[in-house]
């Protein structure tokens, strides 16, 4: 199967997003000076703007890429999460699987941006564990929704969503129905990951959940290494920024992607792309490691954006042709 044709599949295919969602607050400016009170730079703001982030963002992204997206996920009973909800559903994203917790707040990410330069980022969140009934009602939203999905994306933010309570219910389901399952961990909770389709962690988390530090190759091949044995999926992407990715298969073998980025503006939301498009992809039908080089194509395009920001399925036709034009 060619790329052309994988891409042609992508409006088929319905997949169900499980994670933290968020608020991504950008307040843009300009600095001309010092302030006198304290060695920090003064931010003349120019804009603010506001999207869509975390397990959001994800879904955005599978959504830009011609997908069916359903999301759960939790938001506050407040202005951010009616805003939060109101624009997934302007994106022609599905939204009635988020559960509204009139205890905790949306967890919203302000980032301030001087030029091209990040200067701070300050979170509002309660990243603290969910009472049982709010578990309950997620779980009841997967139990809906899954059936109909081709697969089941996880997005883990440690926001407070995915943990063992909802994993114990969720993943063992997804295994019942024969549903692709893939997920983008957050360290702590990568044991609760066994035998999934697809794991695509950062270096740096793959480095950390084996215990030890990625210095070189020899280093990076044991880590994914003990990592496809501990966990036992049948792959484990690992990203590595400007060195590209990495793939290490059950099956055996190991294939490295170099980077395909011609210019790195912002790597913000890159891992949300690449788990989105791996994860389509493969509810393509397309084989783990074409799914892998289109993922990592889907990133080149998306960190030449500035702050959180999907790619296209014509921004990616267009990258794929490119790549095959050199």
């Amino acid at each position: 199967m060619g790329t052309r044709e994988i891409l042609a599949k992508f409006k088929d295919r319905s997949i169900l997003v499980l994670g933290d969602v968020m608020l991504d607050e950008y307040i843009w400016g300009r600095v001309s000076r010092v302030s006198p009170e304290a060695p920090v730079p003064v931010v003349e703001v120019t804009r603010e703007t506001l999207r869509v982030g975390g397990a959001a963002n994800v879904a955005a992204n599978l959504r830009a890429l011609g997908a069916q997206v359903e999301v759960v996920g939790l938001v506050g009973n407040d202005p951010p999460g009616e805003r939060l909800l109101n624009e997934l559903e302007g994106l022609g994203i599905k939204s009635d699987g988020v559960v509204v917790d009139r205890e905790r707040p949306t967890t919203i990410k302000t980032r301030v941006v001087a030029g091209s330069q990040h200067v701070v980022r300050f979170d509002r969140e309660d990243a603290g564990d969910l009472r049982p009934g709010t578990i309950r009602q997620l779980i009841e939203r997967v139990r809906e929704r899954l059936p109909r999905a081709r697969a089941l994306l996880v997005s883990d933010y440690a926001k407070g969503v995915v943990g063992p309570g909802l994993t114990r219910q969720v993943l063992p389901l997804a295994r019942r129905l024969r549903k692709i399952v893939a997920v983008d961990p957050k360290v702590p909770h990568m044991p609760l990951f066994k035998r999934v389709t697809a794991l695509a962690p950062n270096h740096y988390e793959a480095a950390a959940a084996a215990g030890t530090v990625i210095r070189n190759q020899d280093d990076l091949l044991r880590v994914g290494a003990w990592l496809l044995r501990r966990l036992e999926v049948d792959a484990l992407l690992i990203t590595r920024g400007e060195q590209g990715m990495s793939l290490f298969e059950r099956r055996g073998g190991v294939h490295h992607i170099p980077a395909v980025a011609k210019e790195v503006y912002d790597v913000t939301g890159a891992g949300d792309t690449v788990v989105s498009t791996l994860t389509l992809a493969l509810a393509a039908g397309a084989p783990v490691r074409a799914a892998a080089e289109i993922a990592n194509h889907a990133a080149g395009v998306v960190v030449g954006k500035a702050g959180t920001a999907v790619v296209t399925r014509a921004e990616l036709a267009a990258a794929l042709r490119e790549d095959r034009g050199r």
